[in-house]
Formats: C-alpha cells, sequence, structure tokens
C-alpha cells in the first residue's frame, strides 16, 4: 500500500464500531459540520445543564459516548480494553475536567491523577499519564507568576500549594516509569507554567523523558522556546520529553491580543501554523537523543512527514520515544491504520461526570466547525465504509 493512501482504508479504521456506532458517528459530524446548530445546541445543552434539566442521559448516549470513554475509570475500561487488544491503539486517560476555582477541586485533581497513575502502572494499554497546569491551581495565580507580578503572602502560600502538587504527580509519575504529558493552555498564564515543569524534568528527567510539556505550534515563538530548553538540557544533562499539537485557544487568543493591543502570538494563517508544526517536529526528530516526543495531530500530511522524517533517522517504528496521538471519537482512520503498521499510538480519551466534561466537548465541536474541512473529511470516510458494509 503506498504510504499516501495508508489512512484511506476504512475497514482498518472503523473496525472496532458496530454498525450503529458507525450510524452515530455519521450523524454526530453530519450535526456538527452545520455551524449555526454547534451554535444553538451548545446554547440549549448550557440552558438545559445550568437548569437542571433531565438531558444526561441524552448527552452521553449521543455526544458523551462518542467523545469521551466514560464517567471515571472503571467505566473506560471496556473502551481502553477493546482499542488495545483489537487495534493495537493505547489510551490516555484524560480526566477533562476544566475551569475550577477551589483549593479543595484542585486537591481532589491531584489526587485523581495520582489514582490514575497507580491505575496506569498497571495497564500496558495506557502509556501516560495526563494534566492540565490550571487542573491544579487557579488561572489568576499562573497568570500573576507569568506577569511577573509580586504575589501576596496568600497568593505566595498558594502558589506553593501549586508545586507541592506538581512535585508530588511528578515524582510518582517518575517511581511508577509512566510519562506524564502536561498540557498548553493560554499564553497569558503559559510561561510560569513552562517554568515549572522545566524545573520537574531538570528534577525527574535525568535518565529519560518521563515529564513532558506541551508546545502549542499555532504560537510562533514556540520553536525558539523549545531550541532554548534543548540548551538547558544540554547543560544542566536531562532530557526533554515535548508534545506537539498545533492549539486549541486561537479564537480566544486573537481577540485578547487585538482588545489589549499586543501583537497576538498566534501564526499569520493556517499554512504557516504547519509550517511551524513541521519544522518543530523536525528539529525534535532530528535530535531524539535528547528529546521524546508525543505528536499529537489529526493532520494527515504531518503524520506522514513523522514517517518519512523517523525513516531517514533511522528511528525505529516502534522506538519508545516517538508516540502518535488523535482525540478519542476523531480521526479513526489516522490511528488505527497507524497502528496496524506497527506506530505507537494513542487516543486521548476525556471522562468525567456528563456535566463537568460538557465545556470540553463543546470546544472539541467548535474547533471542529473551525476546521471545516476535517469534518467533510470525517463524513467522507464515514459514508465509505457504510457503502463498503452495504448500509
Amino acid at each position: 500500500m503506498s504510504k499516501h493512501t495508508l489512512f484511506d482504508n476504512t475497514e482498518t479504521a472503523f473496525l472496532l464500531k458496530s454498525d450503529s456506532e458507525l450510524e452515530r458517528a455519521y450523524f454526530l459530524f453530519k450535526m456538527i459540520s452545520k455551524e449555526p446548530l454547534v451554535r444553538i445546541g451548545t446554547a440549549v445543552t448550557n440552558f438545559a445543564l445550568k437548569a437542571h434539566l433531565p438531558v444526561q442521559g441524552l448527552i452521553r448516549a449521543t455526544v458523551f459516548d462518542h467523545f469521551c470513554g466514560g464517567v471515571d475509570e472503571e467505566d473506560c475500561m471496556p473502551v481502553i480494553d477493546k482499542m488495545y487488544t483489537k487495534g493495537k491503539v493505547s489510551s490516555v486517560l484524560d480526566y477533562s475536567v476544566e475551569g475550577k476555582e477551589e483549593e479543595e477541586q484542585f486537591d481532589h485533581a491531584c489526587e485523581k491523577i495520582l489514582n490514575i497513575l497507580n491505575f496506569v502502572d498497571e495497564k500496558k494499554a495506557i502509556p501516560f499519564g495526563v494534566f492540565k497546569p490550571t487542573g491544579f491551581g487557579r488561572f489568576f495565580i499562573w497568570q500573576k507568576k507569568t506577569e511577573g507580578k509580586e504575589l501576596t503572602k496568600d497568593e505566595i502560600a498558594e502558589w506553593e500549594r501549586i508545586e507541592e502538587r506538581f512535585d508530588k504527580v511528578c515524582k510518582k509519575a517518575y517511581e511508577c516509569d509512566v510519562p506524564l504529558l502536561i498540557d498548553g493552555e493560554e499564553s497569558w498564564m503559559q510561561d510560569a507554567a513552562d517554568d515549572l515543569v522545566a524545573k520537574m524534568m531538570r528534577k525527574y528527567n535525568k535518565e529519560k523523558a518521563i515529564i513532558y510539556n506541551t508546545l502549542q505550534l499555532y504560537r510562533h515563538d514556540r520553536l525558539e522556546y523549545l531550541k532554548k530548553l534543548h540548551e538547558e538540557a544540554r547543560v544542566y544533562d536531562f532530557k526533554v520529553g515535548m508534545k506537539i499539537v498545533r492549539g486549541a485557544y486561537m479564537e480566544k487568543e486573537n481577540n485578547r491580543a487585538a482588545e489589549k493591543g499586543y501583537l497576538s502570538p498566534i501564526c499569520i494563517s493556517k499554512e504557516a501554523t504547519d509550517k511551524n508544526f513541521n519544522t518543530t517536529l523536525e528539529y525534535i526528530l532530528n535530535n531524539i537523543e535528547d528529546i521524546s516526543v508525543f505528536i499529537g495531530t489529526h493532520n494527515e500530511d504531518s503524520c506522514y512527514l513523522s514517517m518519512e522524517l523517523m525513516k531517514k533517522n533511522n528511528i525505529a517504528i516502534d522506538d519508545s520515544r516517538v508516540w502518535l496521538g488523535q482525540l478519542y471519537g476523531m480521526s479513526d482512520h489516522i490511528s488505527f491504520n497507524l497502528a496496524a503498521a506497527g506506530y505507537n499510538v494513542a487516543k486521548y480519551l476525556p471522562f468525567g461526570p456528563v456535566r463537568d466534561v460538557m465545556p470540553y466537548l463543546i470546544r472539541r465541536a467548535e474547533e471542529n466547525t473551525s476546521v471545516a474541512g476535517q469534518t467533510t473529511r470525517e463524513l467522507d470516510l464515514l459514508s465509505k465504509e457504510k457503502k463498503r458494509r452495504k448500509l
């Protein structure tokens, strides 16, 4: 099979989907492809959840079960086992509860990640842990640190608790020998997160990459940041772990920059972002001795490029320093065909109470409408598979 047709094999892509799941996926992407529908659906869903209307069952049976693994870790197990045993695709359990503000919620998130690391330690099918910096502390504090403003006495104590949570989880990951992905967020809080994650890398990445930061490469300044970190890693003798993605907060970033009158950190165009992503990918795979990578992408060209660069640099297709990942419920044609070809592939599997995971799901639906080509591609492949199965 020519490399550039690898992702056209729908039989492998939808191997795990029953006929009814295939129909549901087709229906969902059809809905998502209509932007006004997403907007109306979002508003109605938000209203229904706030008003405590009994919609959770409906959400669970449609959007939730398509894009999420379950409401807790145990609930995700059937999905995880099925993907791993039948499709050779691993899972990254992502506790997708966003926007919390209370200390006890941060402690809860920290405990949650520690439990997941215990859980992961037992499971071959779950090769990584993951969390978001704002899962462990208020956005406001991250922003204040990033802006270099002085913290009050209470805020200093609050920041120390954030560092403690980070260290607890990173230490646990190190002891379990489970690499840990730390997600990227908005640019105006990211510097503080970068500094803290680099501190953890210096401490726990002596032999190999356990702690991974995230580069959102729709930002034009991130390759420079990586090169600086790489220099630092050589000086202080530690390994760099990086998850690379295009990015999830584009409109928010551009709006804020326009409103506050500074240059947006976001690349000028989709082409510029793609170029930035691919250049960074090349830099990493050329420096595989120092940098391990989790390539988070739904872009077929970037996946083909990863394969080419691995070959060029004599990196074995199952080298543990290189993983490719997509979100659960999307781009199965990439995930399952790459895994069938022998590459390390993991799906990001969001989970959490239906009500708490809705902001995450809504963001996904909105992102899909802004990347219209992707939704069209999903629909084409799904209808091709429906024809193949004569549905």
